[in-house]
């Protein structure tokens, strides 16, 4: 089945390792081979950046822009893409201008969006990349980052929910800090964080439980079956009381813990603190104590499900952005992947540093060979043949 929504041109101007790049695309998969550093992230990244957030390196505005020899402030940087989708066809681009103050924009079918909402209603993408293997090793708040970058994907609000509540929260943390603030102005905060908070820990909950059910039903193929749970008292309390009875309890805790949070310098109760555990399911086994190998076909599993998941309920396969996801997969797992891969309505785009291990898309795929601040197609299977030919 071809994908409904795919990536057909994707544009670069002064944008990292590349002064400028235009690249059509016209198989379901693509994939990216090369050095390490000959900038195959870099592209991969680029187009993360068309979807809303600071893409797969989570990177600074100003860390994206091209610098010139000498070059003592970074410039402007664009990124461009053309897509097919349901509705139609569908432009978006985004950048940053040359200024002091970095300020980045998104352009849809050439209007200023309104908000990174009204891009993400268009626009569904999933990656999975080598630094997101470290992520049962690393504190909860990488955990958490993860787990809500999946919700993004379905439920555009909850950026500003958490938005929101992040506000907030900073600003309790200031107040209480400075010493003797306002009951009035901290109840008020109060307030708002139970509301924001809420929103958050039932959006992870719901977003949970859809992607466990999705991981029952086998759509991850051979790839172990991963259980998904958040440790949060305030999304379990969601389990056992109406939303409104969860937020006046957690407005009840917020105003009780003011004093030790003033000591803490912190704010120890609410959703913020939680996080999120994964668990083999055949084993039993918390992804954190797997060996590495399965812990990656854990994430794999998930980004799989998560996949599929989006597709269900926007009706349209998500673009799949796989960061050297092949490197530490046996053969096994790699023949898996790539049969879940050809069935799935999704575009894919993939990297790697060489094209052998990818042989089983030749005919499917279609290759691009890259090198510093440069891409050409690379003849790879039956179809990509014929074009180089043209």
């Amino acid at each position: 089945m071809a994908p409904s929504f795919r990536l057909e041109r994707l544009t670069l101007a002064r944008y990292r390792s590349y002064a400028a790049l235009a690249l059509s695309l016209d198989a379901p998969i693509a994939l990216f081979v090369g050095p390490n550093g000959a900038g195959k992230t870099n592209l991969l990244e680029a187009v993360s950046l068309l979807a809303p957030g600071r893409g797969l390196r989570g990177a600074r505005l100003a860390d994206l822009a091209r610098r010139a020899p000498g070059e003592a402030t970074p410039g402007s940087w664009a990124v461009a893409g053309r897509f097919a989708t349901p509705l139609g066809p569908l432009e978006v681009g985004t950048g940053m201008e040359g200024t002091e103050v970095p300020r980045r924009t998104f352009l849809v079918d050439g209007a200023q969006a309104r908000s990174q909402a009204e891009v993400a209603a268009r626009v569904a993408m999933v990656w999975l990349t080598p630094q997101m293997g470290a992520l049962f090793q690393e504190g909860a708040s990488e955990r958490r980052r993860f787990l809500d970058r999946l919700v993004f994907a379905l439920e555009p609000t909850h950026a500003r929910e958490l938005a929101a509540y992040e506000t907030a929260l900073a600003e309790r943390n200031r107040l209480l800090a400075a010493g003797r603030p306002d009951p009035a102005w901290l109840a008020g905060l109060e307030d708002s964080l139970a509301r924001h908070g809420v929103a958050v820990a039932a959006a992870r909950r719901s977003l949970i439980a859809a992607l466990n059910r999705t991981l029952e039903r086998g759509v991850a193929g051979d790839f172990p079956r991963a259980v998904l749970a958040c440790a949060c008292p305030w999304a379990e309390a969601l389990d056992r009381d109406p939303a409104l009875a969860v937020e006046e309890a957690l407005k009840a805790r917020l105003a009780a813990d003011r004093a030790g949070d003033a000591e803490a310098r912190v704010t120890r109760s609410g959703p913020h603190r939680a996080d999120l555990a994964l668990i083999h399911a055949e084993s039993g086994m918390p992804a954190g104590l797997c060996s590495t190998g399965e812990q990656k076909a854990l994430l794999v599993s998930v980004i799989l499900a998560h996949a599929a998941l989006i597709g269900t309920a926007r009706g349209f396969g998500p673009l799949l952005l796989l960061d050297e996801v092949a490197a530490h997969l046996d053969p096994r797992r790699r023949e898996a992947l790539f049969a879940v891969l050809a069935a799935l309505p999704s575009q894919v785009l993939l990297t790697g540093t060489e094209p052998a291990p990818f042989a089983a898309l030749a005919g499917l795929a279609e290759a691009f060979a890259v090198e510093p601040g440069r891409v050409s197609a690379l003849p790879f299977g039956p179809a990509q043949r014929r074009r180089a030919a043209l």
